[in-house]
């Protein structure tokens, strides 16, 4: 009989630790060995040790919960905590994501990196939480170039007829369509049979997705336009976020610090190491003189100054002078 008390009631008490722990959920689009799914594991290992177990991140990578569109929906439903998600789904949402990835805005990942460290990030965050999402960190998703399979594109004058795929991002449309190129809206895990089955003609990422994505099969190509940044948004859904205790968004918010560091140094690495496995793999690099591409996509500023998320704009364009 004491035996039987005594099993009960370890029972109870491992019932007891399971109910204090919080479970959270953190999704993403990029493959396992993508600098972003290393990082969301950084930052579950280092909340649940800040945390003596106590608060747990699940993460499923490589499109486990849907698409970024989905996700994004997902946290505005309360089905989903956390992803590190896409510029171009979260702009749906917050518009004044699109306007980061304007042609040549940034010279570079780390002048970006330091307009959103400052007051033009702290602005940003503040028409996230307007719109359900608590922004934990800005991952980097690099400079994106173009690529594609009919010819080398060395002047925007290549680009005229090409069928070439972008994210669901205006400003990435607008982009490529002021270079003479028909743009076309494809999910990122469908790019790939896209190219192979010549739906579209080539598409623009940065390097090390294309290195991951594969896309050196099915593309000859590569052209280092580097025309535009663009971000990964770490967000929380703010419903989620409301629920927690002052401890646990500042261990959060900590813990969020130190991954969104890490994983820029990853990208900053895995882009400069694709590079030479691009040209190793068979791809055929093109650099490119970038003034007639600044000079061809010089108006979208103005269209783009004259939306509403052109206020924006202007404070990002001053930030990144």
């Amino acid at each position: 009989m004491k035996w039987l008390l005594l099993l009960l009631s370890l029972c109870c008490v491992s019932f007891a630790h399971a109910e204090d722990t919080l479970r959270l959920t953190l999704a993403h689009g990029a493959a396992i060995d993508h600098p972003r799914q290393l990082a969301a594991l950084r930052f579950a290992e280092l909340v649940a040790t800040s945390s003596h177990g106590r608060i747990m991140v699940e993460v499923f990578p490589a499109a486990s919960m849907g698409d970024d569109a989905t996700m994004v929906n997902a946290m505005r439903d309360g089905t989903l905590d956390m992803s590190a998600n896409s510029q171009g789904a979260l702009s749906k949402v917050v518009p004044e994501y699109a306007v980061l990835g304007m042609p040549f805005l940034f010279p570079s990942a780390e002048a970006a990196w330091k307009v959103l460290d400052g007051p033009a990030g702290k602005l940003l965050a503040e028409h996230s939480a307007a719109q359900g999402f608590q922004v934990l960190g800005f991952w980097d998703n690099g400079i994106r170039q173009i690529s594609n399979n009919v010819r080398p594109i060395v002047s925007p004058a290549d680009l005229r007829g090409l069928r070439i795929r972008t994210p669901p991002d205006p400003v990435t449309v607008d982009l490529i369509q002021s270079l003479g190129a028909q743009a076309r809206q494809i999910e990122w895990a469908d790019v790939y049979n896209a190219l192979q089955q010549k739906v579209v003609d080539g598409q623009e990422n940065p390097l090390v997705n294309i290195l991951d994505g594969k896309l050196y099969q099915v593309q000859k190509y590569l052209s280092l336009t580097g025309h535009k940044y663009e971000v990964t948004p770490f967000v929380m859904a703010r419903k989620r976020w409301k629920t927690l205790s002052p401890g646990d968004k500042a261990l959060i918010l900590a813990a969020a610090r130190e991954a969104t560091a890490y994983q820029r140094s990853l990208s900053q690495q895995a882009n400069k190491a694709a590079l030479d496995q691009l040209i190793r793999l068979g791809m055929k690099v093109q650099a490119v003189d970038k003034a007639p591409f600044i000079a061809a996509c010089r108006p979208l500023y103005d269209k783009w100054l004259a939306s509403p998320a052109g206020p924006f704009l202007r404070i990002v364009m001053e930030a990144a002078k």
